[in-house]
């Protein structure tokens, strides 16, 4: 018997073999600004009661089961000391399920994430691509070590092809012009928080699906500070001026829908930041979109 009131909680459990499998990946170390993005795993989970599971608009409802296969133990670990567990912890994902979620933590998740999918399907870097909803470029320079705001640089440094790269709504005044420079010399696709504005979140999405035609495996970074910070507070590194929540809701649900995207990672969400519940409930909804856009593969 269905409940009064279907929503997303439903659907999270403890059963193995289902489609989709979620990964909490709690890691706060390493952040540009300090923060509790450890947080955010548990605060996904407490708000899916709040989500449905009827779509109106499209007349209908979410059924695909999610497998939650916990938090991975970071405490306390470096970025480096947690990259191991977290690739180990997406590789065994990707092995079981057509697609993973991974939720952070901060955006330092992304790299272990991008060489877990590529281990567990037996890829080298040279065939994965990476695209990012992300406000910043993330190339800062690796010399000091791993942080929340090198991940594709360090990911280059790796051997991923700056040419297996796109990277959607990069914000004004919140990157460097050497980065920008760097990501256009790499091959990047690089397209602006304006661009995506103009075009929308869906065409958007389906420009980027289209500079990695040549990747058989993807990883999604759903860096929530692209969001204008005014829809979401929740977010350290978010400004005035990112994309609309709708854009990004549009996006996360056409990349979804590509069969070859096998992981999604949601970063920078830090929940204590917002008093309220719009942060959280913004996030319930992009697991959502999630759902929708599999669900249309």
């Amino acid at each position: 018997m269905t409940s009064a009131w279907p929503n997303l909680s439903e659907l999270l459990g403890s059963a193995p073999g289902a489609p989709v499998g979620m990964i909490g990946a709690p890691l706060s170390a390493g952040s540009v600004t300090a923060g509790r993005c450890d947080l955010a795993p548990a605060e996904l989970r407490t708000v899916l009661r709040r989500i449905g599971r009827y779509d109106v608009e499209r007349r209908s409802e979410l059924a695909t089961a999610i497998y939650d296969r916990g938090d991975v133990a970071l405490g306390g670990l470096t970025i480096e000391a947690a990259t191991g567990p977290l690739r180990q912890a997406v590789v065994a994902s990707v092995a079981e399920h057509p697609l993973t979620l991974l939720v952070g933590g901060n955006n330092a998740v992304t790299r272990p994430g991008v060489l877990g999918m590529a281990e567990a399907l037996g890829l080298r870097l040279e065939q994965v691509g990476l695209i990012t909803l992300d406000a910043h470029f993330d190339l800062r320079d690796t010399v000091a070590g791993l942080g929340n705001g090198n991940p594709v640089r360090a990911l280059r440094e790796d051997g991923l092809p700056g040419r297996n790269i796109a990277q959607v709504g990069l914000a004004p005044f919140a990157n460097s012009a050497a980065m920008h420079q760097d990501a256009l010399d790499g091959g990047h696709l690089v397209m602006t928080a304006d661009e995506v504005r103009s075009s929308g979140g869906m065409a958007a999405a389906e420009r980027a699906l289209a500079h990695l035609g040549h990747c058989p495996a993807i990883l999604v970074d759903c860096d929530i500070d692209v969001i204008d910070r005014a829809q979401f507070p929740g977010a350290p590194g978010a400004r005035p001026g990112g994309i609309a929540n709708l854009d990004f809701f549009a996006a996360v649900r056409r990349l979804a829908a590509d069969v070859r995207v096998r992981v999604v990672d949601l970063t920078e969400w830090d929940p204590p930041l917002d008093p309220t519940d719009l942060s959280a409930l913004t996030a319930g909804r992009w697991l959502a979109e999630l759902l929708a856009g599999y669900e249309a593969r």
